[in-house]
């Protein structure tokens, strides 16, 4: 690779700017909601749209069945001597209700404000699409890449990939490489870009306090039966202690404290609580003492009610002892913190604190672990210098407070670290009406993904 290439490669872009648009905009008029069955048809056309893209472009490219919604499969490695990258993204999206706050349809992509407007804009299409245009402006200008590729899109991401990690183990061998790169993150704030090297981990349980047979007369029988909705806030209230410390036991058996230098990086960020505050319509922040906002929110473990029902939901009282009462919970993890322990460590927490008079049923759902990637490879140095050429100055350096289960599963499985590269804000409206994309961010993120390839290359 020459420097005569890569500057043909941008003036490519550049000079395709509108068309590369229009390209996006035809892949987000596809209504691909995973979560809804009446849309699988639309899955499979975005699977489709994808899969001609890609071949389009010059790499090999199939779709590959599963017990679910295709993965397409595409690769060009034809660089003899170079690193492969495998490039992960989705082409499903989250369904677009409450579809009366949308300012215009969710599925009809339109350009105001500088941003492009549409379910999936940056949930991942977008963001996703930014390498396969690279991709293809590479081979189609220069006629190869600087490295080998390998692309992995799939259709179940906001459902779970529940045929994913098949897939990966399936083809463990097909799949090999040297790096991941996803683009599912966000830049750090406007005009900030970053690079994330780490990431919570997960684990989801459900909890039902089961009292009496049916729901019962709160005069008659209040005050001479355990109320399953008194008693399940009792459960949660003893989750934490009052400087917000969990108290499952051993919860933080194996956590690795911040070191002082990640400590001093995030605290040198830009960050405005008074802002932060008002951007959620609250008047105070607190969470585990001792920590900053920002190391809560990135580094330190969680365990929140995500909600909270029984007993009467209607207008208006009725006095009734419920019959049962549920919450269902998650904890965010850091590294080394196992999902599994933890859980049975969360259910026999419970159930040690569960009175006679109710019985507990307790329900796990997924989990993964979290993630923590070197900061100090070539292949992040690499991505430092795509970013800085792509977005005109150099990355900050952050962890990200939710949780990427492939990300874990590319270590686990290809054991390979991720480059998490994103080219969206936070502010994009991810998962809520009027979701967008950033047009400058969209073109900066092209041209950082065409720079890395090189960056990779080299």
């Amino acid at each position: 690779m020459n420097d005569s290439e890569i500057q043909a490669v941008l003036r490519a872009l550049e000079e395709n700017r509108s068309h590369r648009v229009g390209q996006l905009q035809e892949l987000l008029r596809i209504p691909s909601v995973s979560a809804d069955s009446r849309h699988h048809g639309d899955c499979r056309a975005a699977a489709q749209w994808v899969l001609a893209h890609l071949a389009a472009s010059g790499c090999d490219a199939e779709l590959v069945e599963t017990a679910g919604l295709p993965i397409i499969y595409a690769e060009w490695t034809q660089a003899e001597g170079a690193p492969t990258a495998l490039i992960y993204g989705h082409y499903d999206v989250q369904p677009p209700d409450p579809l009366d706050e949308w300012t215009t349809p969710a599925f009809e992509p339109t350009i105001r404000d500088g941003c492009l407007f549409a379910r999936g804009a940056t949930d991942d299409k977008g963001q996703v699409f930014t390498h396969m245009a690279s991709i293809a402006a590479w081979l189609k200008t220069v006629g190869r890449l600087p490295v080998n590729v390998k692309v992995v899109i799939e259709g179940e991401e906001e459902v779970g990939s529940n045929n994913l990690e098949r897939f990966l183990a399936d083809q463990k061998k097909r799949l090999a490489c040297d790096v991941a790169v996803v683009s599912d993150t966000a830049q750090y704030g406007n005009g900030i870009p970053a690079i994330t090297y780490g990431l919570r981990g997960i684990l989801a349980c459900e909890v039902t306090v089961h009292g009496p047979r049916q729901d019962l007369h709160s005069g008659v029988f209040g005050g001479a039966v355990a109320n399953p909705a008194n008693v399940l806030c009792q459960l949660i209230s003893r989750l934490h202690d009052s400087h917000g410390r969990i108290q499952i036991p051993g919860f933080y058996d194996a956590v690795v404290p911040l070191t002082d230098e990640e400590r001093s990086a995030f605290a040198a960020l830009p960050f405005d609580e008074s802002a932060y505050c008002a951007s959620l319509g609250i008047d105070a922040l607190t969470g585990e003492v001792g920590y900053s906002t920002l190391e809560r929110r990135w580094a330190r473990p969680t365990c929140d009610v995500n909600g909270i029902f029984g007993g009467y939901q209607g207008e208006g009282p009725k006095t009734i002892v419920p019959a049962r009462a549920t919450a269902k919970i998650t904890c965010r993890l850091v590294p080394h913190q196992d999902p599994v322990k933890l859980t049975q460590a969360l259910e026999q927490f419970l159930r040690s604190q569960c009175p006679s008079g109710v019985r507990m049923e307790f329900r796990s759902y997924h989990g993964a672990p979290a993630v923590l990637c070197d900061t100090s490879s070539p292949y992040m140095a690499a991505a430092r210098q795509a970013v800085e050429a792509g977005f005109g100055q150099p990355p900050v350096m952050i962890r990200e407070g939710g949780t990427i289960p492939v990300v874990s599963s590319f270590k686990q499985i290809l054991g390979v670290d991720t480059l998490l590269l994103g080219w969206g804000r936070n502010s994009d409206n991810l998962h809520s009406p009027n979701e967008h994309f950033h047009l400058d961010d969209f073109h900066h993120g092209t041209t950082a993904s065409a720079h890395l390839w090189a960056a990779l290359g080299a």
